[in-house]
């Protein structure tokens, strides 16, 4: 797969992927805002990233140039080291061993925040009130293997996003029954960050915990899916306050964010966790916790909370900031070809250029 791309410096399908610390999520963008051939993977069949970007290319024969790889993790460096994965890996060398001329690597979660912007209404379900205030700062976080932290700050008519890895931040109770699950935990970590709770992983220790309270069975067998299938079918009423516990605790999780940044733009809810939980979630303990903050709960309640439903939207963050970045530093064979394009040519390409802004 070798599409030319009309008015693009680069003539080759784009590399997409957002990587959890379960899945791989792979894609090609064939041109601006087109994103097709998506194919996720299961991180654990593959023992290095290269190994699964090298399987994904060749299930759709694609050559590309290009690349950008949201991934769960901080990046800071070349080198990256995944905190809920195995693998580790430079940048330069799976660029070298790619054969990419370009490969970017960005957090997620800051993938995802460049996406809210464009997010249609039918990928998003708001819930509780609260309206946005245009101009403002925007937060975002998301349950999924990890915790995922960022947000969005207006600057001179642009998106700025924030690089944060704030779901390890240290876990704030706000009930008895939080500071019991805490407690349980503090014999297990010297640090209980929010995310060990507010994820999917989480779900499990907080039944754990639940459990080990109550002197009940801990059912140290049940997946995270398995307890809210337990859940929502109303068959185990432990797996339902677990449940309902990680609501109450992602709302004070978004409340902080939302008084933290000033994010009257609003606050979305991304990650795995929380679509699979479908309506239950809109009657959950989630807004009335985050709307339940003291002297400032008039202020959280003005600010509209939304589920993001979209199937893969890092997805398309993730090509705007590789589009940004390639046209801030173009392709060397592009600048070769500007350089050596007539006049008149240039012209109609900088016509293109403008037009596409």
């Amino acid at each position: 797969m070798h599409d030319y791309i009309p008015g693009r410096v680069d003539a080759s399908p784009r590399l997409l992927a957002d990587i959890g610390g379960t899945n791989a999520r792979f894609a090609l963008e064939t041109g601006k805002g087109t994103i097709t051939a998506m194919l996720t993977l299961p991180c654990a069949d593959y023992p290095r990233f290269e190994d699964a970007v090298h399987a994904y290319l060749a299930h759709f024969d694609a050559q590309v140039e290009h690349a950008v790889i949201a991934i769960a993790n901080p990046v800071d460096g070349d080198a990256i080291r995944m905190t809920n994965h195995h693998w580790a890996f430079s940048i330069a060398g799976a660029r070298a061993e790619l054969k990419l001329e370009t490969l970017l690597v960005v957090n997620d979660f800051t993938a995802l925040a460049m996406a809210l912007p464009v997010l249609a209404a039918s990928d998003l379900v708001q819930v509780g009130g609260g309206v946005a205030r245009a101009g403002s700062a925007i937060g975002l976080v998301g349950a999924g293997t990890g915790l995922g932290v960022s947000g969005l700050v207006p600057s001179n008519g642009r998106w700025v996003p924030l690089h944060s890895e704030g779901g390890h931040v240290a876990f704030s109770p706000l009930d008895e029954r939080e500071v019991d699950v805490l407690r349980y935990c503090w014999r297990r970590f010297d640090h209980v960050s929010a995310e060990r709770f507010v994820s999917g992983p989480g779900i499990a220790l907080i039944r754990e915990a639940l459990a080990a309270s109550r002197g009940a069975d801990p059912a140290p067998g049940l997946s995270p899916a398995d307890i809210v299938t337990r859940a929502l079918s109303g068959a185990d009423a432990l797996s339902r306050e677990a449940v309902d516990c990680f609501c109450g605790m992602l709302g004070t999780v978004a409340a902080n964010l939302a008084v933290t940044l000033g994010a009257q733009g609003g606050i979305y809810i991304g990650g795995g966790v929380v679509p699979k939980l479908g309506p239950y979630f809109a009657d959950s303990p989630f807004r009335a916790r985050f709307e339940k903050k003291g002297r400032f709960s008039a202020f959280t309640a003005r600010i509209p909370t939304w589920v993001i439903t979209a199937p893969y939207p890092a997805l398309s963050g993730a090509s705007a900031i590789l589009s940004d970045h390639l046209a801030q530093h173009p392709p060397v064979h592009a600048r070769r070809r500007l350089r050596s394009a007539p006049p008149a040519a240039l012209h109609q390409q900088g016509e293109r250029d403008h037009a596409q802004r």
